[in-house]
């Protein structure tokens, strides 16, 4: 077809995956969503299936182009928002997945932080990385591959294998690439990316045992990435250029129109990300990630960084695991009918603690039990648990940076919930906005399709539709600093239990 007005973008995460698309004025055409099954084969494990990755997002692309009613042949490029820290692996010659995806939660490799403690560069490794070492790594993941899983290390071993995040294996899988290549923000969530030098870091690929042959080329964020062969649901199909990666939480940043110094945004999914734009530089600090956030073809810009551990995945653990409510809306039902937690305290430390005390031994506890706490009191008492999580993210970015945040934009999962906002803006101190148009990450994806295909420029992007709903703070100050006070009694007591387990040692393949 010759005239191509839409752009696709598709975001792929941890919990799930979306498709949006977008006309040529910026209009919301169609949109789908699929969520993700995660596979838990040994306890601190958690996994996904390539193939039900790839199958997943074939199926909401044709979901959204039936939404839009278009043609696959009017799509004009598609954009690629990509999970991170979640390493895929197949193999060059057959293209076909070599293991399971490791996500970002599982907890195998805590073992070999000890062997890593000991390594001589160990010292270096957030300076270069933009981040410290942990066991959610990419890099991690492979060096335990590469050391218990006999296939990854054959194809390794042959010139074989192919490390990526999804957005790389989504065009192995469904369409062709155009080389082996990542954008600098995926490409640094390998964990293997020196940003300081704009190049993989070769001591740190040797020790990992990875061979630079298996990783992808860092690019800019817009560029020829190759195609996705997209059918809609009456099996006609075309090959859309891919225009656009980047990772999820960077587009979520771009998507709230974040683009100015200063300017900050929380994404809540299966964890709640913060993220500050920064500019051109890229600082060294102790805390906070420092993170490629977008290149546009005038020079790489930077963002920080700080994440919750869990967010999402305990609200589903609540209600799948525990069965404490039957759908996300009736907690928020649950959390808005008290108007405390009635003195529980809930720390969800399931797979550890980020900034500021970042102890990944630390795990979750639940404080202040009595025989009148109900289901509302602990639903309440999760909601505030992120919002006490994200004070101690934007206190450590004003003692490292100075930056200030006057607003804190929100989107993801929880962000949907009224009362989980105005808790965050009470508990924060400072107004919360969540834009009524709530699918960011994928408009983003979309949006950077666009400037790609050259339907539009960066000064004159589409505006965010809708406006937004501003919560502001409605606690006083005394209150709202007490509270924060026992929040960190419980923080230490998550920390001190977590001392006393033994991490499972991992048999060899």
């Amino acid at each position: 077809m010759s005239r191509r007005p839409f752009l696709l973008g598709v975001d792929q995460g941890t919990s799930g995956s979306r498709a949006i698309i977008l006309d040529d004025e910026g209009g919301l055409r169609g949109y789908a969503y699929r969520s993700l099954p995660r596979l838990h084969p040994r306890p601190d494990w958690v996994e996904q299936d390539p193939d039900v990755v790839a199958a997943g997002v074939a199926q909401t692309i044709a979901e959204a182009m039936a939404m839009a009613g278009c043609h696959p042949g009017e799509i004009a490029a598609v954009g690629l928002a990509s999970q991170r820290n979640t390493d895929f692996v197949w193999d060059a010659g057959t293209g076909r997945p070599l293991a399971h995806a490791i996500t970002w939660q599982d907890m195998r490799t805590l073992p070999l932080m000890d062997e890593f403690a000991a390594w001589p560069g160990a010292a270096d490794a957030r300076y270069r990385l933009g981040y410290p070492v942990a066991p959610y790594m990419a890099s991690l993941h492979l060096a335990w591959r590469l050391r218990h899983d006999a296939a990854v290390r054959a194809a390794a071993q042959d010139g074989r294998l192919r490390v990526g995040q999804s957005a790389a294996w989504l065009i192995q899988a469904l369409g062709r690439p155009n080389g082996h290549r990542l954008d600098r923000s995926l490409a640094q969530a390998t964990g293997l990316y020196d940003l300081r030098a704009d190049r993989y870091w070769a001591p740190w690929l040797e020790w990992v045992g990875v061979p630079a042959s298996a990783l992808p080329a860092a690019s800019p964020t817009l560029a020829d990435y190759g195609h996705l062969t997209v059918r809609d649901a009456s099996g006609r199909e075309a090959a859309v250029p891919v225009r656009a990666m980047i990772g999820d939480q960077q587009a979520a940043l771009f998507g709230h129109d974040c683009r100015h110094i200063g300017d900050a945004d929380c994404t809540h999914g299966t964890a709640s990300y913060v993220k500050i734009f920064v500019g051109h530089e890229a600082p060294a600090l102790d805390q906070m990630d420092t993170l490629y956030a977008w290149d546009l073809g005038e020079g790489q810009t930077h963002c920080l960084e700080a994440q919750t551990t869990v967010t999402g995945a305990v609200i589903r653990w609540l209600r799948e695991q525990m069965h404490l409510f039957d759908s996300y809306p009736e907690m928020d039902r649950l959390a808005a009918s008290v108007p405390d937690a009635g003195g529980v305290l809930f720390v969800p430390a399931f797979t550890g603690l980020n900034v500021p005390v970042n102890d990944r031994r630390a795990r979750g506890v639940i404080l202040g039990l009595s025989l009148g706490t109900t289901t509302a009191h602990l639903s309440r008492a999760m909601l505030e648990a992120i919002a006490h999580q994200l004070r101690a993210i934007l206190e450590t970015v004003a003692a490292e940076t100075g930056l200030r945040p006057a607003q804190l934009l929100v989107g993801g999962g929880v962000a949907a919930s009224d009362i989980a906002c105005q808790i965050q803006a009470d508990l924060l101190g400072l107004p919360v906005l969540r834009p009524a148009f709530t699918e960011t990450t994928a408009r983003a994806a979309a949006l950077l399709a666009g400037l790609g295909a050259g339907t539009w420029t960066a000064a004159a992007l589409p505006p965010l539709p809708g406006g937004h709903v501003a919560f502001s703070p409605a606690v006083p100050a005394a209150r709202r600093d007490a509270d924060y006070a026992r929040w960190q009694e419980g923080v230490a007591l998550a920390q001190r239990w977590g001392e006393h387990e033994v991490p499972a040692t991992v048999p060899e393949n």
